[in-house]
């Protein structure tokens, strides 16, 4: 009787012995399996991909100032809206600087007017000078004569010394007659009315007073987004204070912090892809490395660390990695500065550099926006001289 129930569980016992195996059997190929397809996306993919989720969008934030003093009368754009290069955003109250343009040209009309007497006084002087110098022929003609009348007695020694007085006296008048010529063209030069210095300086600070003229209305210096507006109406600025900040959505990149064992085959050149955290997955932007950062972000820091203690704990560094992405993919799904991403770097191509071999030929960013056609003052300039340096001296009495 013991015997027969000792005996019973056998059966079950080698039943769940085989299931145990079998399950261990399946447990160990799934694990296999794993284990091969973890290694062939290792060796296919893995190991020449570098992601990251610390990844942020970036670009550049133009400030907007004003290079003359005055009070804002009007304001042309507002946060968000869309602004082209060289468009009116504020607009400054101009009554001081036509004021000051009016009494620049009147400064000019009077410099014209007194550089012209200072050519009359000279042309004067030179009419002096021919008349001193034919006095002189006149004296050395009534002395010569005189000189050869005196050896036969017919002229006496006293009238003799009067005419060499004579003759020195008209060689004096015609040397300080010379003099004041030389003063007088020293002031003039070899130059005309137009290119005499006072008057070119003169016109010079004709023009600055248009150019302030002129910017008394700001304007953008790129075409983008107004993201911040500081600038109120009826408010007193001063040149450089900051206005509003634009932001040209077509010119953003990543900075995609990497930890520092992630850049050992990393180089300048490389594809890398985006994933943004706007779009999800629903949207892959395509990149490239466009450079490596110089430094880690502690090392950049207000306060760097600083590890000279007893108690320093090794903290894997981070490098800002900046990704240059696709103008065309911008503009068909707009980022904003400040957006989180997901970046994957593609390391299979080592050939590019680390550092940026060249210096940059051409510059970031460029602006033709403050290019001023001066071609109307210029105009009108030359017109206060022509109106100035011609007939003022011969205007009829009325």
């Amino acid at each position: 009787m013991d015997v027969s129930v000792q005996t019973a569980p056998a059966p079950l016992a080698r039943l769940l012995r085989s299931r145990r195996q079998r399950w261990l059997v399946a447990l160990g190929g799934a694990v296999l399996v794993i284990a091969l397809v973890w290694l062939a996306w290792w060796l296919l993919y893995s190991r020449f991909h570098e992601s990251t989720d610390d990844a942020y969008v970036a670009g550049d934030m133009v400030n907007v100032m004003s290079q003359v003093s005055g009070t804002v009368v009007s304001i042309g754009a507002d946060e968000t809206d869309r602004i082209e290069a060289g468009q009116e955003l504020v607009r400054l109250d101009a009554t001081d600087a036509r004021i000051a343009l009016q009494d620049a040209e009147q400064q000019l009309a009077r410099t014209v007017r007194q550089t012209r007497t200072v050519f009359a006084t000279r042309d004067q002087l030179q009419a002096v000078v021919d008349q001193r110098r034919a006095d002189l022929a006149r004296a050395q003609s009534d002395f010569d004569r005189r000189r050869n009348l005196a050896a036969s007695g017919a002229v006496s020694g006293e009238e003799l010394g009067h005419a060499q007085d004579a003759l020195k006296a008209a060689r004096d008048a015609l040397v300080a007659a010379q003099k004041n010529l030389a003063a007088s063209s020293a002031l003039v030069g070899t130059t005309g009315v137009a290119d005499n210095p006072d008057v070119r300086a003169a016109a010079t600070q004709v023009e600055r007073a248009w150019l302030a003229l002129v910017r008394t209305t700001v304007r953008a210096p790129v075409t983008g987004y107004v993201a911040r507006r500081t600038v109120q109406l009826g408010e007193r600025i001063a040149p450089g204070a900051p206005l509003m900040a634009i932001v040209p959505l077509g010119r953003l990149w990543l900075e995609a912090n990497f930890r520092e064992v992630q850049l050992r085959r990393m180089r300048i050149g490389q594809s890398a892809t985006v994933i943004a955290d706007l779009y999800g997955g629903h949207v892959t932007y395509h990149g490239r490395v466009a450079g490596l950062g110089m430094g880690t972000g502690s090392a950049f820091a207000l306060l760097p660390a600083q590890n000279a203690t007893g108690n320093w704990i090794k903290v894997v560094q981070r490098v800002p990695v900046r990704i240059a992405l696709d103008p065309g993919e911008l503009s068909a799904h707009p980022l904003r500065i400040g957006l989180s991403t997901v970046v994957t770097v593609d390391m299979r191509d080592t050939s590019g550099p680390q550092l940026a071999p060249t210096a940059r030929e051409q510059p970031v960013l460029s602006t033709r926006a403050f290019d001023i056609d001066r071609s109307e003052i210029r105009g009108r300039i030359q017109q206060i001289i022509a109106e100035n340096a011609e007939g003022t001296a011969a205007q009829p009495a009325p």
